[in-house]
């Protein structure tokens, strides 16, 4: 793809897509004495990992954002995009967009910023990543034709318009490469042709030439849109940035035009050699990692803090016109009922695409249904045959919650994707934890139906529909718990071991507490009182047992040695709910178990909307 075709790209931006933000065009960015503390582990002392940092961006330009390994350029360019500048961190920070100070939502809406780690769904094709990332962002007021205009015309800038159809890449499924899955990232994000774009390594695993040319497009954008962007650039695409901010240990060794860099370098008595890349050079020069650069570094901090481009460029700052407000009416994002269906549909493609979310877990609990079907084959109504009805019930329950665990690796996927898709202010936690919840519910039903239809008959429990489907709603209320504790837990605590072994342990303790292996009648009152009454567990189990010995009489065998005295031993029969009453449970009380399971549910899924909104990484 040669230059010509990118530039007649943008041209057609401009003349054939609805622009946005036209009456609010973003002139200046500015940020003026950007400082990130933290606490030394070594010293216990405070210590910045940002100085002072300063700077202003016109419309239309490229700032490059450049520096040796650890010298802050993330933390800053986190600091100037509003997110969290780094763990534990505390920063003070002014910036301006027209000279003015906007709030964080407004912000948000006229930047994008594409992050260093690559969030995407890997069951989308690359075409639906840019469709559903215009379905998040774009408003109403965009055609549906606009829309497939401006996909295509990113398809075709970034080289990837002949892997449009692909999948993004599984775990299971291979799809597009490293290098491509970059290019998707910064289009996605570029499909709202946003006032303000940080880019953070944006052409990390990108050969020379695609490096190159994305570069070469987002700078087109830039100028046809009158937009501003800030990178951590290459150095092969260095010299297509107008400005350059070159930090050391947090502190600024210069910003102004890449163009006067030499002039400055060779005044302060540091020439860059000629047939030299300059950025590699100004790279090594301003290292503090090494002894040898150390007093140099120092040295070229000192001499800017003193120079006649920071007393201009502070200077600059206090002179900026401030514009009028924005008009938050040409601003507007798409609502949350619309961008609670865009999440569904999008979910609902994942769903049956990758095997992942629930296609091994629909197949793991048919191989659990066909092994309990034939463990507990065609279990007999007498009474030795009480005691494996009421173990399949256990393990029926039990461990079809407990392998809700499988849904961790998929629901870390769709968490990533959110807190990405958040942090540019597209969506909050509400319709992410509404779509969640719905797009489970068919699959989970599905899941309950087959598990039953499989093992239910197999191992002879009560032969009639009232009894199947009461343990079908017993089942999926069962499964739907237990996906809500994962999805809480998960929410919490976003890292793959530790929240397998916390949502691990908590199955643990449910089935402990739930009746079967301590009857509610002996069970410690501590157990009892704090967790058995929160155990959807334990409501599961009372369900299934109220269902299966309610209805149904056992014959005590050769000899009418009762195992459990009713009122049917005369007849040489155990009543069922003799053996109820050994549990300690009593009919009539499906209905108010049931709503306390909807409770449990709906807790569940409220605490994990709750760790969302506190919890922002």
């Amino acid at each position: 793809m040669d230059s010509h075709e990118v530039e007649g790209q943008t041209v057609d931006i401009e003349q054939n897509e609805h622009q946005f933000l036209m009456n609010n065009t973003v002139h200046s960015f500015s940020w003026d004495d950007v400082t990130v503390t933290v606490k030394d582990r070594r010293t216990k002392e405070p210590r910045n990992l940002i100085e002072g940092s300063c700077g202003v961006a016109q419309g239309g330009q490229l700032i490059a954002l450049m520096g040796p390994s650890g010298c802050g350029k993330t933390t800053l360019l986190n600091v100037l995009a509003r997110r969290t500048a780094s763990s534990g961190a505390k920063a003070s920070a002014e910036s301006y967009v027209n000279g003015a100070k906007l709030d964080n939502d407004t912000f948000n809406r006229i930047t994008s910023y594409v992050e260093q780690e690559d969030a995407l769904i890997g069951s989308l094709t690359v075409r639906e990543t840019l469709k559903f990332a215009g379905d998040l962002s774009l408003p109403g007021s965009v055609t549906r034709s606009q829309r497939k205009d401006r996909i295509q015309t990113l398809l075709s800038a970034f080289g990837i318009q002949n892997q449009a159809s692909t999948l993004v890449g599984t775990p299971i499924r291979k799809g597009i490469s490293g290098g491509q899955k970059r290019r998707v990232s910064v289009a996605s994000q570029l499909i709202t042709c946003p006032k303000i774009l940080f880019l953070d390594e944006p052409t990390s695993g990108l050969d020379s030439t695609a490096s190159y040319e994305v570069i070469s497009y987002v700078k087109k954008l830039a100028v046809a849109n009158n937009a501003t962007s800030i990178h951590q650039p290459s150095t092969t695409t260095f010299e297509l940035f107008d400005n350059l901010l070159l930090l050391s240990g947090g502190k600024t060794c210069y910003y102004g035009p890449v163009s006067s860099i030499s002039d400055y370098f060779d005044r302060i008595g540091y020439t860059i050699p000629s047939h030299t890349n300059s950025a590699e050079y100004l790279l090594d020069l301003v290292s503090s990692d090494f002894t040898v650069h150390e007093d140099v570094a120092t040295k070229i901090q000192a001499s800017w803090t003193q120079s006649p481009e920071q007393a201009s460029l502070t200077q600059e700052l206090k002179n900026i016109p401030q514009a009028r407000d924005m008009n938050l009416d040409e601003l507007s994002r798409p609502s949350v009922v619309q961008i609670t269906l865009s999440l569904l549909h999008r979910l609902f493609i994942k769903s049956y695409r990758d095997v992942v979310a629930y296609g091994i877990r629909i197949v793991m609990y048919m191989g659990l249904a066909i092994m309990m079907g034939t463990v507990w084959l065609r279990l007999h109504t007498t009474q030795e045959y009480i005691q494996p009805f009421i173990n399949a019930i256990f393990f029926g329950s039990a461990f079809m919650s407990f392998m809700a665990v499988a849904y961790v690796p998929s629901y870390l996927e769709d968490r990533a994707t959110f807190t990405k898709e958040r942090a540019n202010g597209l969506y909050g936690a509400l319709p992410f934890i509404i779509s969640n919840f719905i797009i489970g519910l068919p699959y989970l039903f599905l899941i309950s139906i087959i598990f039953s239809l499989i093992s239910y008959f197999l191992s002879n429990f009560t032969p009639n529909a009232s009894a199947f489907f009461t343990w079908v709603t017993w089942l999926f209320l069962d499964l739907l718990a237990a996906e809500s504790l994962v999805v809480f837990v998960t929410s919490l605590f976003p890292n793959f071991v530790i929240s397998l072994a916390l949502i691990a342990f908590a199955n643990g303790l449910w089935m402990s507490v739930g009746g079967f292996l301590v009857s509610p009648t002996i069970l410690n009152p501590f157990w009892k009182y704090v967790f058995h009454y929160i155990d959807y567990q334990a409501y599961v189990f009372q369900g299934m047992m109220i269902n299966e010995f309610a209805r149904r009489n056992y014959s005590c065998g050769p000899g009418c040695q009762c195992m459990y005295q009713t009122d049917l031993a005369d007849q040489c029969l155990i009543r069922g709910t003799g053996v109820l009453e050994a549990y300690g449970y009593k009919t009539g009380r499906t209905g108010k178990w049931v709503g306390i399971m909807i409770g449990i549910i709906a807790v569940y899924r409220l605490f994990g909307y709750i760790a969302l909104v506190l919890k922002r990484t």
